[in-house]
């Protein structure tokens, strides 16, 4: 089901009245109509057929439309619900405002395709590290379930607010947000 303007048809299909706000969709549940050849990169590209989507008003859109369920990516609508390939997380984090200080301080982060989102109790902040390479990759969760990675620099930036606090008897690093405190890594020795 990967056929040229086959995107455009999927955005026609969304209500007006939705396009001004979110949509519902985790209340959307058309029939499955196959996967489509669209591909979200680790590095936030959107692709439709192998080619980069160049226009932002766009991939804004379909980002509205996105949904998870289990581990599986779909864009839907009120009438069709298509399968979608997501190399990491929907979305990439790519700066951060940051207002307080100490246990009061407050993380702003704001997505690559300008959704904003504060770390809160209902927005945990996450680091997962690969278990060969020993790197880090960091995650917000924006909405749903939907995740977007930190951008390496902006997770530079959480690594020069981070304070130390003990968890569980162990020293580890972490970051403050609306009254969470987000642990990023064990205090190294």
């Amino acid at each position: 089901m990967s056929k040229p303007g086959q995107a455009d048809n999927l955005l026609a299909q969304i209500p007006k009245s939705e396009k001004k706000g979110l949509p519902p969709v985790h209340l959307w549940n058309p029939d499955f109509c196959g996967d489509i050849d669209m591909r979200i990169a680790r590095d936030g590209t959107w692709y439709y057929m192998g080619t980069p989507i160049g226009r932002k008003p766009m991939v804004r859109l379909f980002s509205t439309i996105i949904r998870r369920d289990g581990d599986d990516y779909f864009l839907v609508t009120p009438v069709e619900k298509v399968g979608i390939t997501v190399d990491d997380a929907p979305f990439v984090a790519v700066s951060l405002q940051v207002e307080g200080e100490g246990e009061g301080q407050v993380l702003r982060f704001v997505t690559n395709v300008e959704d904003e989102v504060v770390a809160d109790a209902g927005h945990p902040l996450r680091v997962e590290v690969d278990a060969e390479s020993g790197e880090p990759s960091p995650y917000v969760l924006v909405r749903g379930n939907l995740e977007a990675l930190i951008h390496r620099n902006v997770f530079y930036q959480l690594v020069e607010l981070a304070v130390e606090r003990e968890i569980e008897g162990e020293p580890w690093l972490g970051v403050w947000s609306a009254g969470t405190f987000f642990p990023i890594g064990p205090q190294p020795e």
